[in-house]
């Protein structure tokens, strides 16, 4: 029976997933690795964690599958999207890579805009405007101020390409990831070689071909595998970054569903036949995962990132219960959360910790409440906090009714997906029908599957997630918390306009 091996080099740890021909999860294990802030809105990891957590997490898994190595007969990869890795020759990278929410690159961002003629032409070259999280403007900032780095490097990878390039020997990477560069032409799904002109970048810096996600790229070698405990030679397929990857997890792999992934950031996505872009930039335009497809979404960058910041830093308290009890302190955060009014008698939270992407892309951007009063208490600012990460997810669904995207139903994932409050609470603020799968494991999931596809278990990503993945939940909108809510998501959505010039300035302080 042949076992199907998923890696996710997410942003807080790596994950590994085996499942059997018929999707069924067998086991998962999590290594974490962690986050380096040199300076304010800086963030950085050593891709040497990346891969040592890859060895533990792999290792572990395999172990509680209580399976040999011959029984993986395939290896499926995704990872953090748009950070990247600088690498001479050999394994060892050149710096630490910049990651997803790095935010020092406003500069190169204006710099790209502007040789490309344009943020309109940008869009229509890559799909795409120049934001500060994406990998070409980070090459950009190493070769205007690491020249030497710039000068030793050889190859540019993203962060599952680097694991790819340590299991294989192989430099490639897949559409789905390559999307989020800002460097491929996304329509034709191939390297732009007119941006690449442009803003001189050796095109040989980057992985030769662009793979579909279901495509075998190299065979595991022999040091990895022993490194691992697996079999030398097994296939090892494109993959993607962590959203197609997920969203294939999900089975968004037609038109119609859409998914609401809240982990550390925030993210609503949707499938599409044809590359449907948004003229203003503010949500992406991707190749999916599925061959032949595209994908639009959009990124909040501080969603569950936000109560992890509270649970972090206000909530001594419930931690400390929490591990006497050994349950989760989220659990008892949201109890709170749940006592008081919906729409907290007026008071808002804006969920901007790290700047905002999705539907304002400002670094700037500053995260607080707004509207306390002396009748506020704790658990209104908690619910207020949850409201506000999820009207932040709205304003990502708000764009995609622009762009007539259809949206009949709504699959939650993460760890909005986890309590039935935040399940309803995303239903009565979506205003559609919130629906919870069998399938709750996201990307290392997703590229188990199309592992699958790729070695022949199943015939195409469609059939993979038709056969793999249920509906175990569906929670409707509440009339009554409908109509209170869209009351107050009007007032929501002016809050950052209202607010936007006081951020720079804010900025300009710290």
């Amino acid at each position: 029976m042949p076992h199907l091996l998923g890696i996710d080099i997410g942003t807080s740890g790596t994950k590994t997933l085996l499942c059997d021909e018929n999707g069924k999860v067998l086991a998962t294990a999590m290594a974490e690795h962690p986050i380096f802030s040199p300076k304010p809105g800086w963030s950085e990891q050593r891709p040497e964690d990346w891969w040592q957590a890859t060895i533990t997490a792999t290792k572990a898994v395999i172990k509680k599958a209580k399976l040999k190595p011959a029984d993986i007969s395939a290896i499926g990869l995704s990872g953090q999207m748009h950070g990247s890795v600088f690498l001479g020759e050999g394994p060892k990278p050149l710096r630490p890579a910049l990651l997803w929410n790095d935010q020092r690159t406003q500069k190169q961002c204006d710099e790209i805009t502007a040789k490309a003629g344009g943020r309109e032409k940008l869009i229509d070259l890559v799909a795409n405007p120049a934001l500060t999280g994406f990998t070409a403007p980070k090459i950009l900032w190493v070769r205007e101020n690491e020249p030497k780095v710039y000068e030793k490097t050889k190859h540019i990878l993203l962060p599952k390409d680097y694991i790819r390039y340590r299991l294989t020997g192989d430099y490639a990477t897949d559409v789905g990831d390559a999307s989020g560069t800002l460097l491929l032409d996304v329509r034709n799904r191939r390297w732009s070689d007119e941006l690449l002109s442009i803003l001189q970048i050796d095109k040989a810096l980057l992985p030769g071909k662009v793979h579909e996600s279901h495509e075998i790229t190299g065979t595991l070698n022999k040091e990895a595998a022993k490194l691992l405990g697996l079999q030398e030679g097994t296939p090892v397929v494109g993959g993607s970054g962590d959203q197609p990857a997920g969203a294939v997890g999900n089975g968004i792999v037609s038109a119609g569903i859409v998914s609401a992934t809240l982990g550390t950031s925030g993210v609503v996505f949707a499938h599409s036949n044809q590359p449907n872009l948004d003229p203003e930039g503010r949500v992406h335009t991707m190749c999916h995962a599925v061959a032949g497809k595209w994908c639009v979404f959009g990124c909040m960058l501080s969603a569950g990132g936000s109560f992890q910041w509270f649970r972090n830093n206000l909530a001594e308290a419930e931690v400390a219960i929490a591990k006497k009890k050994k349950i989760d302190p989220y659990e008892l955060l949201i109890a709170e959360a749940q006592r008081a009014k919906p729409g907290c008698e007026g008071l808002f939270f804006l969920p901007y910790l790290t700047g905002e992407r999705c539907p304002h892309p400002d670094p700037n951007a500053r995260g607080g409440w707004i509207g306390l009063s002396a009748r506020s208490r704790r658990h209104d600012m908690i619910r207020s906090l949850l409201e506000g990460v999820t009207f932040g997810m709205r304003d990502a669904l708000e764009i995609m009714k622009q762009m007539n995207i259809p949206i009949e139903q709504v699959r939650a994932s993460g760890g909005g997906a986890r309590s039935a409050f935040w399940r309803q609470l995303q239903a009565d603020i979506y205003k559609l029908p919130v629906v919870i799968t069998n399938a709750s494991e996201g990307p290392a999931y997703g590229v188990a599957l199309l592992a699958g596809v790729g070695t022949g278990v199943w015939n195409n990503v469609e059939e993979a997630c038709k056969s793999s993945i249920k509906q175990v939940e569906k929670v409707p909108p509440g009339k009554r918390n409908t109509a209170l809510y869209d009351q107050h998501y009007n007032v929501y959505r002016k809050l950052y306009f209202d607010l936007k010039d006081r951020f720079g300035e804010m900025a300009s302080l710290a």
